[in-house]
């Protein structure tokens, strides 16, 4: 898909397109507040942004602001610096992928098929379909010899998903929106999801903006956090920094913010290691593992890790090192 709207003048970088919100307020009709009331927010392009609050905050409405499936009474969302009120918005949510809890699929259509939706509607050449259609599933682990012909009903909840993720990318889309994306389907499927979708992110540079009431989800996808209460962005940062600085006492309680097992899954070993010792010993960890899993080993009965990277042994993490990164996080 070609970068450059003909009608739109948007210009999506090759990976993550940048969002800005300025001054943003809706409210529905018959309603006696504002679901989003006077938004300032920017995204940086490849960023995963989640959007955190609890039900009825304004974090689905925010989002589908974006793509003008909802219109503010004023403010504006610009993408990469254009009003998005100046594209045409059938041809915007072409540009931008959409993935929500009801996947969508069309019945009707095979899982090839499904897929292929926007880039048939962009006319490209039948071979490049074909050839997109397989790299995608294979990206999200489901093998095209087995998957392209199915139909949707023959497929997992957890399969749709990822059907529903691969349809959304098919067309090289910069921003990819995900609203409540996982929230049918089973923890241990969840979880897995989530790993996959986090992957995509780090191949493909792809800006997303995930919405989630969920806690746990935020913290363990998310390069930053939104958390939104009544409408209103309350504090925009970083995982661990918004677990160990707080700006509200709402934010403190909804990420329970104390928890420290919560911090050490943000940690990671690499962090907290010390340089590798001619007599490594102890079960080896990988340096990209979290402090909270490296505990749980030592809680084994086990005095001291070996850190590999790449397989190469680069250090030890012992439990005092443990403590002593999470006294610095705090």
């Amino acid at each position: 898909m070609s970068r450059t709207s003909s009608s739109s003048n948007i210009n999506l970088a090759e990976t993550g397109a940048s969002i800005q919100a300025r001054g943003v307020h809706v409210r529905y009709e018959g309603q006696s507040r504002d679901a989003v009331a006077g938004v300032d927010l920017t995204i940086e392009g490849g960023r995963f942004v989640v959007l955190l609050g609890p039900s009825g905050c304004g974090k689905s409405t925010l989002l589908r602001t974006f793509n003008r499936l909802v219109e503010p009474q004023s403010g504006t969302i610009s993408v990469d610096g254009v009003n998005v009120r100046d594209v045409d918005p059938v041809e915007l949510r072409r540009s931008i992928g959409y993935v929500i809890q009801a996947v969508g699929l069309f019945p009707h259509m095979t899982i090839a098929q499904n897929i292929a939706v926007v880039p048939e509607l962009l006319r490209w050449e039948r071979e490049r379909i074909a050839q997109r259609v397989d790299e995608l599933l294979r990206l999200v682990r489901l093998d095209p010899e087995r998957y392209r012909a199915r139909r949707p009903r023959e497929l997992s909840g957890g399969e749709q998903q990822r059907v529903g993720v691969a349809r959304a990318l098919a067309a090289h889309p910069a921003i990819l929106l995900m609203d409540e994306p996982f929230g049918a389907v089973d923890a241990i499927v969840r979880l897995a999801l989530q790993d996959e979708t986090v992957a995509i992110h780090r191949a493909l540079g792809t800006t997303i903006v995930f919405v989630t009431h969920d806690v746990d989800e935020a913290l363990r996808v998310a390069d930053h956090i939104v958390v939104m209460n009544e409408g209103r962005v309350v504090q925009d940062d970083t995982p661990l920094r918004m677990l160990t600085h707080p700006a509200t006492p709402f934010v403190a309680e909804l990420l329970d913010a104390r928890d420290v097992v919560r911090r050490l899954g943000l940690l990671r070993v690499r962090d907290a290691m010390r340089p590798a010792r001619a007599d490594p010993a102890g079960p080896p960890i990988d340096a990209n593992a979290s402090l909270r899993e490296a505990l749980n080993m030592m809680l084994e009965d086990v005095d001291r890790l070996e850190v590999l990277d790449g397989g190469v042994s680069v250090g030890t993490i012992a439990f005092d090192d443990v403590r002593r990164a999470l006294a610095s996080a705090g």
